[in-house]
This record gives C-alpha cells, sequence and structure tokens, in this order.
C-alpha cells in the first residue's frame, strides 16, 4: 500500500478529540477555532453524525431553515448537539446562553467555526463564562509520525495538502487556497486592499518568515500606512495563518528588540507563497532553514503546550529563537540547522539574563549531547519525547 495511502487511513488525532471530550464533560458549550479547512469539522462528526438531530450545518439550507427558530429547534434535544459555521446566524448566541443555564442540563453543545472575529466577538459578549475555546490546527508530526517528516514541512498540515496524491496536487491545492483566502475570507474580515495586493502583502510577509518583522519597510512597498499595515497583521494572525512570537523583556541594561518575530502557522502555506513544490525546491531555497525553524517552533509548542511563548533578543545581537513559562519556570529553545551546534555567547548570556532553567538546542543530526549543565543538544528526532523529558 503507498505510504500516503496508508497514513491517511492511521490519522485519528485521537490527542485532540480527547481533549475536545473531556472538555464537554467539564463544561456547557466548547468552541473550535482554527484555520479554514484544518479539520475541525471532521473532528466534530465524531461527537455527531451528520443527518442526525444533533447535528446542525448552517452551511446547508436544510439546516439554516431549521434555525429559523432556534429554540423550538434545540430545547428538547439530549447530548451533544453540533452546531457548524455557527457565526453565520449571530440570534442563535443569545439562545444557546439560554439553553446552556438550564439545570438540569440535557444537552451541551459543541461549535466548529471558522477563525471568525463575529464568533469570537458573539460568544465573548453572550456566552461569557459559559464556553470553553479550543485552537486547533493542522496534522501535528505526532499524529501523523516521523516517517512522514519530509512530507508534512513541505506540504504543512492542513489535511487536503498533507494527504494530496503527490507533491504538485498538493501545490495546487495550496496556491487555490491562498488564492481564496484573499478574494473571500480577508474581506470579509475587513482588510479592503484589492486581491492581488493582498497577496503581494500576504507573500512579503512569507520573507519576513523568522525575522523580526518591520510594518515600515512593507507599509512604503505597499503605499498604505504603518498602522494599517499592522492591522492587516493582526488580522491574518487572527485566523490563525501568522503567529507573532512577540519579544520577552527582562530587567537588563541592554537594549531590547521590541518588535515582534513573524513565523506561518502552516508551513506549505509559506512554500506555496514562496513558489516552492517539491523537497528538492525547498532545500535549495535560501529561506529553508527560517522555514525549518518556524516548523520546529511550531512542534515545540505543540508538544509542550506552555503557558506562553516569546522569543528574545538584544540590539547588541544575543538572541535566542524560544523562550516560554511552564510550570512557573523559564526555559529555552534554540533551533540550529547545522552538523554540531556548539555553545554561543546568546546561549550564554541568556541563561544569566533571562534566569532559564534549561535550553534545548534542537538540530538534525542524531546525537544527543549537553553543552553546558542546563543546555542540552536535542536531535529532531528526538523532538517529542525528548521536549517532554526537559520541560515536562
Amino acid at each position: 500500500m503507498n505510504f500516503m495511502v496508508y497514513i491517511k487511513y492511521m490519522i485519528k488525532r485521537e490527542y485532540i478529540t480527547q481533549y475536545i471530550t473531556k472538555a464537554i464533560k467539564r463544561g456547557r458549550i466548547v468552541s473550535l477555532l482554527g484555520p479554514r479547512q484544518c479539520g475541525k469539522t471532521t473532528l466534530a462528526r465524531a461527537f455527531a453524525k451528520p443527518g442526525s438531530s444533533l447535528y446542525f450545518d448552517l452551511e446547508d439550507p436544510v439546516d439554516s431553515a431549521k434555525m429559523t427558530q432556534p429554540k423550538n429547534a434545540l430545547e428538547n434535544l439530549k447530548g451533544t448537539v453540533v452546531i457548524d459555521e455557527v457565526q453565520r446566524q449571530p440570534a442563535l448566541f443569545p439562545v444557546l446562553r439560554v439553553l446552556a443555564d438550564r439545570v438540569p442540563l440535557p444537552a451541551k453543545f459543541l461549535l466548529p467555526g471558522s477563525a471568525s472575529p463575529d464568533l469570537i466577538k458573539h460568544s465573548s459578549e453572550s456566552l461569557a463564562g459559559r464556553v470553553e475555546r479550543i485552537v486547533i490546527g493542522g496534522f501535528s508530526l505526532e499524529e501523523i509520525g516521523k516517517k512522514a517528516f519530509d512530507t508534512i514541512w513541505l506540504r504543512g498540515g492542513l489535511p487536503r495538502s498533507f494527504l494530496a496524491g503527490n507533491d504538485e496536487e498538493s501545490f495546487i491545492w495550496r496556491r487555490e487556497y491562498t488564492q481564496s483566502f484573499v478574494e473571500r475570507d480577508l474581506p470579509l474580515r475587513g482588510i479592503s486592499l484589492p486581491a492581488l495586493t493582498l497577496l503581494r502583502f500576504w507573500t512579503m510577509l512569507a520573507h519576513y518568515h523568522g525575522q523580526v518583522f518591520n510594518a515600515s519597510e512593507i507599509a512604503r512597498s505597499l503605499g498604505i500606512s504603518v498602522m494599517t499595515v499592522k492591522r492587516y497583521l493582526d488580522i491574518l494572525s487572527g485566523v490563525f495563518m501568522i503567529r507573532q512570537l512577540q519579544p520577552w523583556f527582562v530587567n537588563t541594561k541592554k537594549r531590547q528588540v521590541k518588535s515582534p518575530k513573524i513565523y506561518f502557522y502552516d508551513t506549505g502555506i509559506l512554500h506555496a507563497l514562496l513558489g516552492i513544490h517539491t523537497m528538492n525546491d525547498l532545500l535549495a531555497h535560501p529561506k529553508h532553514g527560517a522555514s525549518w525553524e518556524g516548523f520546529v517552533i511550531e512542534e515545540v509548542i505543540r508538544s509542550v503546550n506552555p503557558d506562553d511563548a516569546y522569543f528574545w533578543a538584544t540590539h547588541q545581537g544575543a538572541e535566542i529563537d524560544l523562550v516560554f513559562s511552564k510550570g512557573g519556570r523559564m526555559y529555552g529553545v534554540e533551533v540550529k540547522r547545522e552538523d554540531a551546534p556548539t555553545m554561543t555567547p546568546s546561549m550564554r548570556i541568556s541563561l544569566e539574563d533571562l534566569e532559564l532553567t534549561n535550553i534545548a538546542v534542537i538540530y538534525p543530526g542524531k546525537k544527543r549531547y549537553s553543552l553546558h549543565k542546563k543546555i542540552d543538544v536535542v536531535p529532531f528526532d528526538d523532538i517529542l519525547s525528548g521536549m517532554k523529558e526537559l520541560f515536562g
């Protein structure tokens, strides 16, 4: 059997499913957020089958019509009720508040939807204290296995891209995905630039992947204000396309970098915008090191699930790629795409200035070794077990 066909039937996303199950048990309403086509609807269908009385898809005219009288449609249901794309009918939120406050509670609600400001706004206003939000992304390395690393790095984790028949089919799907995103999704979220300009803006962000963001440079190129550029970046962050890794500040005499670093959540989208079709294209591209760094950082954050995440840098040149807190302690991660990482001045400075518990240096080699009693070099192949061992 073809490896990709085999893995298609093996991906069950058990960790996320278990997390959603626990959230439903402890709460009343659970909202699934994440980028478009990352698998939210597929996950929700494990809790209520399409066609059943407990499942409503508000993109379906029949289900949408049922919700013209939402209280009548929902009040007699028992169990877990799934309402997909709930943001399409804002009038539902006050009804859900009333239904979620019943004692005893006959039904709980699972709300998968796009990363919509409307969904977040209405859930914050109408469902305050009643809703738990769970943010999900595409497939992770833990879900698909290390054997498929090259595929998920190149294509990203969005299911249809990752599971495409070949690299070219995946690239075409991602190209269409980005095109429809700038033509339909982003204008609905308040970005008024023409589609071609939006695509240019997004492509410019791809060249900033792994770098400190310079809003002034992009503003000059597009002929718009710095504040507008920052607003557009915030919108792309809000729909889980871009991670703005904020700088960590400590009480030090050193001048610290104050602008965020930019990373694409999904390297497949990054590679589509950079015109990278194959693994050979990727390895020959000037951004391949930054791409690998972003992929590793995203996998570490998913694996460790830190309380918060930052980077740290000074204008004197000291820098550490990822700084995060976990269980009341601060940790650091350096990503080095080289054969045998060695101790650097940045590592020494960050250990002292940031008072880190330890630093993990992740590289693509095979041997694990120590550079210092608080600094371990960890092979990428050990990233999942290694991160949990180092950071709990």
